[in-house]
């Protein structure tokens, strides 16, 4: 199916790797030229995509990345607000509503919330006056599932996701539409990396990382395919609903996790 994204201007965050990098790559393979935004880069980030390296900590961050693809391509069409997780230097999970301290609920915040509000913000104008496109947010599953564990992130998630429905009532009728995407556990860096969530869960219940991946966490959090999902599978709901082929789609929640969540 073409997804008529050929020739259209893309900003994917958090682009380096897990779900970002699965999204640049797909979105340009499509067609599309792309601007990744991530603090490094890395090799597969090359060819026709243009890499930005940018901390979107930063509250400058999200105008220069418009203006970079602005300049370079003279439009936008799309937007992927990917960057968000674990701030940068933080481990995920916690396991209490006691284990956050206000300084952990700033950065939780800041980085999974404000840092996309600015992006947006950014990048409003230039969606507008190239007469609409599409903005995607990536945000979780544990958004509309309340649990004491990761209780900052999620409630994090779930001010996105009030927020992208506010964003669509707002500025659909003139031609944005945005829309989330939910996935549940993914085999990216947050699991796999040392130190990350899979090395967390074993030492919290015994196991080795393999056995949580591969097991324990898919039987923890009743995922009903059995697996973590994979970053490739996130990407292709994302290209598809950046693309003009999803116009009448906005102010939805797609969630992409598994069978995590339960609720009809």
């Amino acid at each position: 199916m073409d997804l008529h994204l050929s020739g259209r201007v893309a900003i994917v965050t958090g682009a380096s790797k897990g779900i970002g990098l699965a999204v640049a790559q797909t979105l340009a393979a499509e067609g599309a030229h792309v601007v990744a935004a991530s603090r490094k880069s890395v090799p597969e980030l090359s060819g026709d995509i243009v890499h930005v390296p940018v901390d979107l900590m930063d509250p400058l961050a999200p105008q220069h990345l418009v203006d970079v693809a602005v300049e370079r391509f003279g439009r936008l069409d799309v937007l992927v607000n990917n960057a968000g997780g674990p701030p940068p230097g933080v481990s995920l999970p916690r396991f209490s509503f006691t284990a956050p301290t206000d300084d952990d609920w700033r950065t939780m915040f800041e980085f999974n919330l404000f840092a996309v509000v600015r992006m947006i913000r950014a990048a409003v104008p230039a969606l507008l006056e190239n007469g609409g496109g599409s903005v995607v947010n990536v945000s979780s599953g544990s958004a509309r599932l309340p649990a004491p564990m990761n209780v900052d992130y999620n409630a994090a998630k779930a001010a996105l996701n009030n927020l992208t429905k506010a964003l669509s009532e707002e500025f659909a009728p003139q031609g944005v539409r945005f829309n989330t995407v939910s996935p549940g556990p993914v085999r990216t860096a947050w699991w796999t990396e040392e130190g990350g969530a899979a090395d967390i869960l074993a030492a919290a219940t015994g196991n080795d990382r393999d056995a949580v991946i591969e097991q324990v966490a898919p039987e923890m959090m009743k995922l009903s395919t059995g697996r973590l999902v994979e970053p490739q599978e996130i990407a292709d709901v994302i290209a598809l609903l950046a693309s003009p082929r999803s116009a009448a789609t906005t102010g939805a929640d797609f969630a992409v996790d598994a069978g995590f969540l339960k609720q009809v």
